[in-house]
Formats: structure tokens, sequence, C-alpha cells
């Protein structure tokens, strides 16, 4: 049974997110986000099915360990497009820093201002970090590891969904600077969404999810304790 309900899982998740990908390109809203959708409806589908959290476990650690060689694959794109990535080096370099940095302070000023403990506020101050390098710096700052992981998947979630909207509307539309934004304010699943835009910007994105997070993980520990 529980070999049953893994594979219905992993063939579930995976289905929902392809025919997503398939209804986002025929109807570019909102509530059509890939990550969105497929998420919303794997969620249906397993309370439909009366799985449980628990039962589903097993399918999503699979599938956790076979994202280790699929990030990998992002080398392809950004291969391919080495040569734009390398003439925009330093633009890519000082984005990626002052995003990062200004990211980190106005979260940090925003949750304290609206009285937010200083454990939450210590926790959403690397949200904007892949999972697996946010877990570890969550140690190092005494964060609770649950609730930034939480807070990691929200943050991603939301710039995947908005991240094209708000770009647009500030009109921005150099694949670079797009790319970039995905990968430094919403990680990999902001750059699900940037690899849907275009190859460019999926490579942007992949290489700004690395150095944002060596970035923070150098920058915050000192710089944490300067605005708590």
């Amino acid at each position: 049974m529980v070999f049953v309900i893994t594979i219905f899982s992993i063939i579930a998740t995976i289905g929902m997110y392809l025919l997503a990908l398939k209804a986002h390109k025929k109807y570019p809203i909102l509530l059509m986000t890939p990550i969105f959708f497929a998420t919303t409806s794997i969620i249906i589908i397993l309370l439909v099915m009366g799985i449980s959290y628990e039962e589903y476990t097993l399918a999503k650690d699979i599938m956790t360990y076979l994202l280790g060689p699929a990030t990998v694959a992002l080398a392809i794109p950004l291969y391919r497009q080495r040569h734009v990535i390398m003439r925009n080096f330093m633009p890519v370099i000082l984005g990626m820093i002052i995003g990062t940095t200004a990211t980190i302070v106005a979260t940090v000023y925003m949750a304290t201002w609206i009285g937010l403990s200083e454990e939450m506020v210590t926790a959403l101050s690397i949200k904007t970090i892949t999972v697996p390098i946010a877990s570890e710096v969550a140690v190092v700052i005494g964060a609770d590891a649950s609730f930034v992981a939480i807070m990691v998947v929200l943050t991603g979630m939301f710039g995947a969904m908005f991240g094209s909207v708000l770009l647009n509307w500030a009109r921005i539309t150099d694949p670079v600077a797009r790319g970039l934004s995905f990968g430094t304010i919403s990680h990999g699943i902001g750059t699900a969404q940037a690899m849907v835009e275009g190859e460019i910007e999926g490579a942007t994105s992949g290489v700004a999810i690395g150095l944002t997070g060596v970035f923070t993980s150098l920058i915050i520990p000192w710089l944490l304790p300067l605005l708590v």
C-alpha cells in the first residue's frame, strides 16, 4: 500500500506541475503560476484521496533527493548563456550584493516595526536564500529551522507569483536583470518561474541562487546583531 501511495503521489505531483506549465502558457494569470497552481492542486488531490502528509512524506523525500541532480541541470542553460553572464559579470555581482543587503535590512526593520519577536525577526532575515543553505545558517544565528523553512518556501512562492508582475510594473525588461531579481529574492522556486520566462532569465537566476546563499551566510552573522 505504501508503494502504491508513493508512486501515485510522485506521478500526481510531477503530472500537476507539467499540467500547470501548459495551463500557464495558455492562461498567463497569477492563479496559473505553475508553482502555485501545482502546489494547490496536489494539496486538493491528497485531501480528496485521503492521503495524509505522513503517507506523502516518502514521495516527497524521493523527489527532494532527485532535486540534487535536477539542480545540476541548471548548469546547462548557464553554460549556454555563459557569454551573457561574463559580459554582465560586474552588474550581476553588484546587483546581488545590493539586492541581498537591501532585502535583509528592509525585512528586519519591517518585521521589528510591526512588533514581531526577536526570534521571528531573526528567522525572517534569511528567508530569501534556498532551504539547504538557510537550514545551516539558521543554526549559526540561532533561528528556528522549521520556521525558517516555512518562510523560505512562502517567499519563493510569493516571488514566483508576483515577481513578473512587479518587474513588468517597474518596466524592467532586461532578461539578465529579471533573472537576477528572481534568484536573489526567491531562490529555487523563483528560478523555476524565471526558466518559464526564458533561458537567459533562468541562467542568471541560477547564478544568483548560489551567490546570494554564499553572500548571505557570510554577512548575516555580523550584520544581524547591528540591526536587531
